[in-house]
């Protein structure tokens, strides 16, 4: 999945449209995520031992990650997700970097 938890990301398409926050949820099996502030919905609760009172909570809904993408932490644009294979020089190992397309920067 090209997005991650604390990610900040940027919304392309449907309701909420050019909207922007941070990824609170990754959901890998439905390809859907939680983002903070959008795609909020209204939930009417029976009171329980953590809310009393019970009532209608605002809470938000996944939406499909293809409808988003990742913000630069640099370029601050909405880019495209590469990967690139890094080799540690200290334990040799090697990982996966994410890159920004646009500027080349690696996150």
């Amino acid at each position: 999945m090209h997005v991650h938890k604390n990610d900040t990301v940027v919304v392309k398409t449907g309701n909420y449209l050019s909207k922007e926050g941070k990824v609170l949820k990754v959901f890998p099996a439905t390809n859907r995520i939680i983002i903070e502030g959008v795609n909020m919905i209204k939930r009417h609760t029976k009171p329980s031992q953590q809310n009393p009172q019970g009532g209608v909570v605002q809470k938000e809904a996944p939406i499909h990650a293809s409808n988003v993408m990742v913000k630069c932490p640099k370029c601050s644009a909405p880019t495209r997700i590469g990967h690139k294979h890094v080799t540690d020089a200290a334990s040799g190992k090697k990982t996966t970097m994410r890159i920004c397309r646009n500027c080349g920067e690696m996150f």
